[in-house]
């Protein structure tokens, strides 16, 4: 098996044209992996709109300003303390929490930012599942949505208060919905077939790539407003996507799709290809598989950053663990879609994810070391999302791909919307409500790959009757 075979973007119809077959010269150059490189870039910002909100609505530190009130010294709150008696470690417009005083306003209020992003790439997953399939393609859907998340993002620095501020995480997550999978397929389909491989692993480094710059750009300004944050994010994130516009080109096998359909069809097939993956029953049972095995990661892959605060006393220091972690596992996740098959990848990688989750829950462990259960419980999320991915591409026929991907990230959007109240939960009671949670789910979800079929080394459809006679030539003895 080789390395391009890992994605199921080989298996074009043969009078499509490809981007290979638009390249003027027979011979390959790196050179020709720039554009592919540029559009996965788009990873990068992904990841910073994705987590910025653990170091926007961090809970900061207090601090007791009377050295002889034991009072101040043996409460864990500061609700019920005098104001004259505490103050907040770092300047109070560091984060919303503080600024707008939602320390004692609730796990509710507190969660609520986070919980309103995730509600919103929820929802826009579902409105935007297969507008790339159909009616504007890979690329325009990826240049507005990151125009419409950078634009968000931006005027929520804006913000005057908590309300506001959730109704744009919320508009910025509806428009993030469909960029990680823009990204994704758009970079593979323009990629010679020689390069999709690496180039479907280099979303998710890029990816890594923007968790990783988060924690230096939030230190530098640790004592500026919190807007700040967003402003140095968002910049470029707009510029990007007006960059892609004019130098990047549409999916050659997308467009290969659409020379003979007119609009009208188009958009009645952007309700088609949703009907046709709920009405099929083979199909319907591995998306609803598959989408249980992308939930459970979405609890720990968006809700465990949130948590690093509790167990470590650095949140910047810890969220570069996480990022830095990731960096390795990129490549290692690249040689385990070659070497490994797809349901056992998952399976341990659920089952290591959510021991090492469960290892988070007893206080009695040294610090450092359930700071390193929390990297390996991540890192492990990190790496099955990537193999989820590859597994659903791998899952479903080209005309039903882009949208399977797309319901698989609704299962993990729905978990991320639940993992912020979970957090919040877990920091006012137990740690159980958080850690434990996040370890029992996502072990148990992780289990559904066994009733999924093997992918890896197999040929792939690109229509409904191709899979059709795949399952049945598959099942026959």
């Amino acid at each position: 098996m080789t390395s391009s075979s890992i994605l199921p973007l080989d298996n074009s119809p043969d009078n499509a044209p490809s981007f290979t077959e638009e390249v003027p010269t027979e011979k390959s150059s790196p050179a020709e992996l720039l554009l592919p490189l540029l559009v996965a870039f788009a990873c990068t910002f992904d990841a910073q709109q994705n987590f910025i909100s653990v170091f926007a609505d961090a809970d900061p530190t207090w601090r007791c300003l009377k050295s002889t009130n034991q009072i101040c010294k043996a409460s864990s709150t500061p609700c019920n303390l005098q104001p004259d008696s505490w103050a907040w470690v770092l300047p109070p417009h560091s984060s919303i929490i503080s600024e707008w005083a939602l320390n004692c306003s609730g796990k509710v209020i507190s969660s609520l930012p986070s919980s309103s992003f995730f509600a919103g790439c929820l929802i826009g997953g579902l409105l935007l599942t297969t507008l790339a399939d159909t009616v504007l393609g890979r690329k325009k859907l990826l240049v507005l949505c990151c125009l419409f998340m950078s634009g968000a993002g931006g005027l929520a620095a804006l913000s005057p208060n908590i309300w506001v501020y959730c109704i744009l995480r919320f508009v910025s997550g509806f428009a993030r919905s469909a960029v990680g999978t823009c990204s994704f397929v758009l970079s593979t389909e323009i990629a010679r077939r020689k390069w999709r491989g690496g180039i479907s692993v280099s979303c998710f480094f890029f990816f890594t790539l923007g968790l990783l710059s988060l924690s230096p750009l939030a230190y530098a300004g640790r004592r500026s407003s919190w807007r700040v944050l967003y402003l140095w994010t968002c910049a470029p994130a707009f510029c990007y996507a007006i960059l892609i516009h004019f130098i990047v080109p549409e999916s050659p096998m997308w467009q290969s799709t659409q020379e003979h359909t007119d609009k009208a069809k188009r958009i009645s097939e952007a309700f088609s290809s949703m009907k046709k993956l709920v009405t099929n029953r083979s199909t319907l049972l591995r998306l609803l598989a598959i989408m249980m095995v992308g939930f459970g990661m979405g609890i720990v892959f968006y809700g465990m950053p949130l948590l690093v605060g509790s167990i470590a006393p650095n949140l910047y220091l810890s969220m570069v663990y996480n990022a830095v972690a990731n960096l390795p596992a990129s490549v290692a996740t690249y040689f385990l879609l070659i070497h490994v098959n797809r349901r056992m990848s998952l399976l341990s990688l659920t089952m290591f994810s959510g021991i090492a989750s469960l290892l988070c829950v007893f206080r009695g462990i040294n610090s450092n070391v359930q700071l390193a259960a929390e990297v390996i419980s991540f890192l492990c999320a990190c790496m099955a999302v990537t193999v989820t991915y590859v597994y659903t591409a791998e899952l479903f026929p080209t005309c039903l791909r882009n949208s399977a991907l797309s319901l698989v990230r609704e299962a993990a959007y729905l978990g991320a919307a639940l993992a912020p109240v979970l957090v919040a939960e877990g920091r006012r009671r137990t740690r159980f409500l958080s850690f434990g949670v996040f370890g029992i789910v996502v072990f148990c979800c992780g289990m559904f790959v066994i009733f999924l079929p093997e992918t890896r080394g197999k040929d792939l459809a690109d229509n409904m009757e191709e899979e059709n006679q795949n399952s049945n030539s598959s099942s026959s003895p």
